[in-house]
């Protein structure tokens, strides 16, 4: 039994495997006639107080605020590593994701505003089908092991990491609102400590630790969305130490198999859990579901691959060799598995929504966008990789 736990979770594809089973539980509970229980749970009020600090939030919000920095940092982690000295780190290995990712976050984009634009209300979800589930997609590929080309899978990572870094700065610059100025203040003064910290090459985790948790109480109170402080303390973590330790390789380790085992399931077992009890096919269709699972759907796949062709013919980048753009299309599709991220984001965009039907509207969209998505691009990704089956045994 421990020996079939212990080779489940050295699969390549077990993360996304969890994601789904954990997404399935909570869809199940909130279904049955433990739904009570349920949603309890996730409005259980938790409170935490540190002399005159006092952090009141109920279970979701910590969820989604606390444990998902967690996960922010360890993409602030992987993007500097993968800009320091991996797929990012130079120009002609950079521009072929680079692109092709700024078209998987205009297009999706734009589909979604076409198709609510008679519903203002709805406008501040635009950035929900930009996002693509880094996990899930990686998970899909792994299925199907060594058929799937090398640069195929790097081509994916780099995409998912700049698609990452367009969260981001979209969560920084359009999810944030009623700052406090004093809580700002404070979290200057923490990130000026933790840049200092990085020029003078400590390599202490726990002295980066300590002085991250101060950044990110006064990110939360300040109004700025508290996921951006695990961004910023990834950044700050050197990548060598004085005498050749390498911290942010030792932090990335530790912190990878908590993300994928335990914070993405977490917060897909609080964020899935939709009640499909009052759903019509009329609402199902609505523009606000329409809008995310299209976007996802098609304005994803439309907009890595146009953007990738338009790139490759202009001279703009070069095709990874080895690869061709029929295994590019599939790749383009599996990016519209939006999941854990388009629900982080459909979360900031609706926060505070008058009534549960826009919030479950906007779940549903990502569910069925992703789900497709995840499907189409599997069949794709068999069908243009089978030449590799024969090397690959």
């Amino acid at each position: 039994m421990l020996y079939s736990i212990k080779r489940f979770f050295q699969l390549e594809s077990a993360s996304g495997i969890l994601l789904l089973v954990f997404a399935l539980l909570a869809i199940i509970l909130a279904n049955t006639n433990v739904n009570s229980f349920y949603f309890a749970l996730l409005n259980m009020p938790v409170s935490i107080q540190v002399g005159p600090l006092i952090l009141d939030k109920d279970f979701i919000h910590w969820i989604n605020d606390g444990f998902m920095a967690v996960f922010f940092l360890l993409v602030g982690l992987e993007v500097k590593r993968e800009l320091l000295e991996g797929s990012l780190s130079t120009y002609q290995q950079a521009i072929f994701p680079a692109v092709a990712a700024i078209g998987g976050m205009v297009v999706p984009a734009i589909v979604y505003y076409f198709i609510t634009q008679s519903e203002p209300a709805l406008h501040n979800g635009w950035a929900i089908p930009m996002a693509t589930d880094i996990a899930f997609a990686l998970g899909i590929v792994a299925l199907l092991g060594k058929q799937v080309p090398l640069p195929l899978k790097v081509f994916l990572l780099a995409l998912a990491i700049i698609d990452d870094l367009g969260a981001i700065v979209i969560i920084a610059l359009f999810y944030s609102s009623g700052l406090n100025l004093l809580s700002l203040t404070i979290a200057t003064l923490a990130i000026i400590v933790l840049f200092i910290m990085n020029r003078f090459k400590v390599t202490s985790l726990c002295a980066y630790m300590f002085v991250g948790l101060i950044l990110w109480a006064a990110v939360l109170k300040s109004g700025v969305h508290a996921t951006l402080a695990g961004v910023i303390i990834g950044f700050c973590i050197p990548l060598r130490g004085k005498n050749g330790e390498e911290p942010l390789h030792t932090f990335e380790h530790i912190l990878a198999p908590w993300c994928s085992f335990f914070v993405l399931p977490l917060f897909a077992f609080a964020n899935a859990g939709v009640s499909l009890g009052n759903i019509s096919l009329d609402m199902l269709t609505s523009p606000l579901p329409l809008g995310i699972a299209l976007g996802l759907l098609l304005g994803k796949p439309i907009g890595v691959f146009a953007f990738s062709y338009i790139a490759v013919k202009l001279n703009i980048a070069k095709l990874p060799e080895g690869i061709n753009f029929k295994q590019i299309l599939a790749i383009a599709v599996l990016c519209g598995i939006g999941f854990t991220m388009s629900m982080f984001l459909a979360g900031l965009a609706f926060e505070g929504a008058v009534g549960e039907n826009i919030n479950t509207l906007s779940r549903l969209g990502i569910l069925l966008g992703s789900t497709l998505s995840a499907i189409i691009g599997y069949v794709l990704l068999n069908r243009t990789t089978k030449m590799n089956k024969s090397y690959a045994s």
